[in-house]
């Protein structure tokens, strides 16, 4: 694999399982030790993988589909900005991104699934918490970005539709442009989005054609129904879902890459992040390798104590979004024939008020991960004095928000270890592109590992298409 071109530069998340060692009713290190052989061979056959699928070569009838072209993707979109800079990939995202800037205040991205849970994840942990509320100025010029396509919820359709088209005018402030990623463009819910969306916008701008071209930016596959519309548009830039990359693999794809670059993300300290990542999951033993510990602890869990349900505890409002984007990796990727355990997303201190009492003292089927960020975007705010001290916080005054975080973490994790109940730890040095790179490579690659482990194959996701089928069948036989 290709070396990061700054990776010494990185600081690594570090993935900690001893609140897992707890005798009578979590696992052990040995235990971690003796599955070590297993996890070397479900790694080794990661990788085969990988090479089976750049070869071109043939695919098993079990390993059908084989989407792991992921893996090194991020190199390969390096290497390909360092060597062809203007024509690479990369440089036409950046450059479509800088175009929008000048043209237009908002974008709507329409997909579904991994084709914008990836990026709404990298929105909420790298962008300002309120980005769509700030003025233009205080975005840098960067536009709003919505999401949308992801369902067929009419209230809510129609309420961005009256956002987006209250004002008309040729001003870049209202005006607006569609990022459509879909890659066949035969999934209903974005597809109907689009029709309506493409509606609103050749309204608004007079049935300019011209201007069309510009404000739509279609990223799809080769071919397919998305593919034609463009072609029949002239959409002036169109990107392609890279081939062997299933849809929630794609966040460090076009699929991801585009949205985080309109938003003025550094788009190449995420893939450096995801490359320095790929290394250690590569080179790494047991014990020191964040995929692999991460597998053992998982799996061993549920196999020894009977943990199908994993709850990712993200100790940061701006880290949901991505821990929803992981709910729909590990469900669609192990959760086949009738096996994989119940993935949850929780976000703490708020939630501790509703599911923790449950987590707490409810059945004990539950592995939870604490997501802990190391270091904050913004200077600390401490709870400060006051004249009026009804609520007794004076004797706090000179502690932060930052303080009350680091004491509920060890509050809440001592508290479940009194009652033998295990946590892991997954420490993110900050909350930054290179950090997220290296979290969202290591949950994808953990999957793919833990499903080869298990004999899983972690790619396609044949009971979502059942959905389709019967969705499609039920409105073309009632005429709707």
């Amino acid at each position: 694999m290709t070396k990061s071109m700054h990776s010494a530069q990185l600081e690594s998340i570090r993935y900690d399982p001893r609140g897992t060692f707890i005798d009578g009713s979590g696992i052990s290190s040995e235990a971690i030790s003796q599955l070590a052989p297993r996890l070397e061979e479900a790694r080794a056959e990661t990788l085969r993988d990988l090479e089976v699928w750049k070869s071109g070569g043939t695919v098993p009838h079990d390993k059908r589909p084989l989407d792991a072209g992921f893996i090194d993707l991020p190199e390969r979109i390096l290497t390909e900005y360092r060597e062809q800079q203007e024509t690479s990939e990369l440089r036409q995202i950046l450059a479509t991104a800088d175009r929008l800037r000048e043209q237009v205040d908002r974008v709507v991205v329409l997909g579904i699934g991994g084709s914008y849970m990836g990026a709404r994840a990298l929105m909420e942990a790298c962008c300002h918490p309120y980005h769509n509320h700030l003025s233009r100025a205080q975005r840098g010029s960067r536009p709003r970005v919505y999401f949308s396509g992801n369902n067929v919820d009419n209230d809510a359709t129609q309420g961005l539709l009256d956002l987006l088209t209250e004002n008309v005018s040729d001003t870049v402030k209202d005006r607006w442009a569609i990022a459509v990623i879909s890659k066949s463009g035969g999934t209903l819910e974005s597809a109907v989005a689009l029709r309506q969306y493409l509606a609103a916008l050749r309204k608004i701008t007079g049935d300019n054609d011209e201007l069309v071209r510009d404000l739509v930016i279609p990223v799809t596959g080769g071919h397919g129904k998305l593919y034609d519309l463009a072609d029949a548009l002239g959409c002036r830039s169109v990107f392609r879902v890279p081939d062997g990359v299933g849809g929630r693999f794609s966040i460090l794809s076009v699929v991801g890459l585009l949205p985080a670059a309109i938003l003025g993300l550094d788009v190449i300290r995420l893939l450096e992040g995801a490359v320095d990542l790929n290394e250690r999951f590569q080179n790494a033993p047991v014990g020191e390798n964040p995929v692999l510990d991460y597998v053992a602890v998982s799996h061993l869990m549920e196999t020894q104590r009977g943990a199908l349900t994993r709850i990712l505890s993200v100790w940061s409002q701006g880290l949901e979004a991505a821990g929803l984007w992981y709910d729909q990796l590990l469900a669609e990727s192990l959760g086949k024939a009738e096996r994989g355990a119940l993935p949850l997303t929780v976000v703490n201190t708020r939630d501790l008020h509703s599911r923790g009492q449950q987590h707490q003292e409810g059945r004990r089927d539950k592995l939870i991960t604490n997501l802990v960020v190391g270091s904050y975007r913004r200077d600390p705010l401490f709870v400060g004095q006051q004249p009026f001290d009804q609520d007794q916080l004076n004797e706090l005054a000179d502690k932060s928000l930052s303080d009350i975080m680091c004491a509920a973490i060890q509050g809440t994790n001592q508290a479940y270890h009194d009652d033998g109940r295990s946590t892991a730890n997954l420490y993110l040095p900050r909350q930054d592109e290179a950090t997220l790179g290296q979290l969202f490579q290591m949950l994808m690659l953990a999957t793919v590992v833990e499903g080869r482990l298990v004999g899983i194959n972690p790619y396609g996701q044949p009971g979502v298409e059942a959905y389709k089928r019967n969705m499609n069948a039920i409105l073309r036989e009632r005429g709707t």
